[in-house]
């Protein structure tokens, strides 16, 4: 019985000690981030034109052709900034998933350091891509300071959204990053995954238009309600949906628990598999 209470009490002890190994992660991801613009000319401008010239096309095909709308006026203008919204937290997640996939393999020389936290890489991939968020994010503001000539105090409701959407994430990103050591497809199963989750979240049209039918499977998806409160926060001036922000925050705790387990009990196995 002590044995065995010992050998849980291993597997979680890495987890109780993440915030003293604060200074590492940041380290981590700063190294990541800036990893990612290293020799580019516009360097971490990107972070900002990639989601730009994405919406930009979005906005051209589906408000544009297709005459989709957001908001209560109903323009393309509202329509790009509507799409931003929703773009936001979910490249955050996007990003680190498919980083996260390969994360252990890339560092294969730190998988037989017996004293390294491993844990940490995927923790140091998602505070990176948030670091992209936040740049994401400022443009946004600006964008809608621009366009609507105001600004919503309820966008300080912000971190009362960061904080489980980050909950749900590391989950999601310890159990991908474990995953991507014994099945190296995962890297492209998980776009093809990320793809259709995309599709199947209101991000690129909105809520309005699904049938009637289909309304239960959208609002089972948790990103469902992320995305209705960025939007209601930044753009429409209303507190976040809080019994959907319940529901996502119960599914991110979930995740977080299960993706953090599978992580710590696959580890033992990654030196001899790499």
């Amino acid at each position: 019985m002590i044995s065995a209470q010992t050998a849980r009490r291993a597997v979680w002890r890495p987890l109780w000690e993440l915030p003293g190994r604060f200074e590492l992660i940041v380290s981590l991801a700063r190294r990541e981030l800036v990893a990612r613009y290293k020799g580019s000319v516009l360097g971490i401008l990107w972070a900002i034109l990639t989601p730009v010239v994405m919406i930009a096309i979005f906005t051209f095909i589906f408000a544009g052709i297709f005459g989709a709308r957001f908001g209560a006026r109903g323009s393309s203008w509202d329509y790009a900034l509507y799409l931003f919204c929703g773009l936001l937290p979910w490249t955050m997640f996007q990003e680190t998933l498919q980083h996260s996939s390969t994360t252990i393999v890339t560092h294969a020389n730190l998988v037989k350091r017996v004293v390294f936290p491993l844990e940490t890489l995927p923790v140091a991939q998602a505070l990176s891509s948030l670091g992209n968020q936040m740049f994401g994010t400022l443009a946004l503001v600006i964008a809608t300071l621009i366009i609507h000539r105001e600004l919503h105090v309820t966008m300080l409701w912000l971190p009362a959204l960061v904080v489980p959407q980050l909950i749900l994430t590391l989950g999601a990103a310890w159990l991908v990053a474990s995953l991507g050591v014994f099945l190296r497809d995962i890297a492209q199963g998980i776009t093809l995954v990320l793809m259709a989750w995309m599709y199947l979240t209101p991000i690129i049209y909105p809520e309005s238009i699904v049938p009637e039918r289909y309304r239960p499977f959208i609002n089972a998806n948790p990103f469902t309600a992320l995305v209705r409160s960025y939007r209601r926060i930044f753009l429409e001036g209303v507190a976040p949906d809080w019994p959907g922000l319940a529901y996502f925050t119960a599914c991110g705790l979930v995740l977080f628990v299960f993706g953090y387990w599978w992580f710590a009990k696959s580890r033992r196995n990654f030196a001899d598999v790499i």
